[in-house]
C-alpha cells in the first residue's frame, strides 16, 4: 500500500480532478431535487455517505418521490449488481488486507474501476483506483450537501427547472455507454418498454420493467461479426 502514496503523474491527477468536478455538480443536482421533492434532508446525505452509487441513488430517490419504496429498493439492488464483476476485476488492485477490502468495496464505482483497468502497471492501477475513488467520494458528498441546502430553499422543484435534473443527470451518466451498439440497443428497448408500460403499471414499476431490454443483449451479440 505504501507505493500508492507516491505522487501520481500529472495526467492522472488532471483527469481525476476533472471527473471529480463533474461528480460534484451532479451530486449538487441530486441533493437539490431530493430535498425539493419532499424527502428529509438527511436521506440524500445518508445515501451518499453509506451507499455512494450515483445511478442507483437517482433511481431510488425518484421512485421514493413517487411513493414506491419497494421499487426503489429492487431497482437499486439490480443496478448495483454490476459491482460484483467490478469487484472481481479490481480485487488484486484493492489489496488483500481486510480494511483495504472493506474501504475499497465502499468506494468501488464505475469510474475508478475504469481508470484502474486502463493502467498497465500495478502501482498505477492502485493509484488510479484510490485517487479517483477518494476524490469522487469527497466531491460527490460535498455537492450533495450543498444541493440539500439549495433544494430546501427552492420549495417547488419546477421553480428553477430542478425537476428536469434527474433525467438530465441520468442521461449524462449513461451517454458514454451508448457508443456501444449492444448497450444502445438494450437501452432503447428498455426505454420503449417503460413508455408502453407507464399507462398500465403503478408508478415506479415501468422503470423496473425496462430492465427487460437486457434480454436483447445475447441476441445482438450473436449477430455481431466475429473479429479474429
Amino acid at each position: 500500500m505504501r507505493s500508492i502514496w507516491r505522487t501520481p503523474d500529472a495526467d492522472l491527477i488532471r483527469d481525476a480532478a476533472a471527473l471529480s468536478v463533474a461528480a460534484g455538480v451532479i451530486g449538487l443536482s441530486f441533493g437539490a431535487i431530493a430535498t425539493a421533492s419532499g424527502l428529509a434532508y438527511w436521506v440524500p446525505i445518508a445515501m451518499s455517505l453509506f451507499i455512494f452509487a450515483g445511478g442507483s441513488q437517482f433511481l431510488a430517490v425518484g421512485l421514493l418521490a413517487l411513493g414506491n419504496p419497494l421499487a426503489a429498493v429492487l431497482g437499486g439492488l439490480l443496478i448495483n449488481a454490476r459491482h460484483l464483476p467490478f469487484g472481481l476485476a479490481v480485487g488484486p488492485v484493492i489489496g488483500d488486507k481486510t480494511w483495504t477490502r472493506l474501504l475499497g468495496s465502499h468506494v468501488l464505482i464505475d469510474e475508478n474501476t475504469a481508470f484502474a483497468m486502463a493502467q498497465t502497471d500495478p502501482r498505477r492501477q492502485r493509484q488510479a483506483f484510490w485517487l479517483v475513488g477518494a476524490l469522487l467520494f469527497v466531491t460527490w458528498n460535498a455537492g450533495v450537501v450543498l444541493g440539500v441546502v439549495v433544494g430546501g430553499m427552492v420549495g417547488d422543484p419546477a421553480t428553477f427547472g430542478l425537476d428536469a435534473m434527474f433525467p438530465a443527470a441520468l442521461l449524462a451518466l449513461v451517454l458514454p455507454s451508448l457508443k456501444d451498439k449492444v448497450t444502445r440497443t438494450a437501452a432503447l428497448a428498455g426505454a420503449a418498454i417503460a413508455v408502453l408500460a407507464t399507462p398500465v403499471l403503478p408508478a415506479g414499476l415501468p422503470i423496473l420493467a425496462s430492465l427487460l431490454g437486457l434480454l436483447l443483449i445475447p441476441l445482438v451479440q450473436s449477430r455481431q461479426p466475429v473479429t479474429v
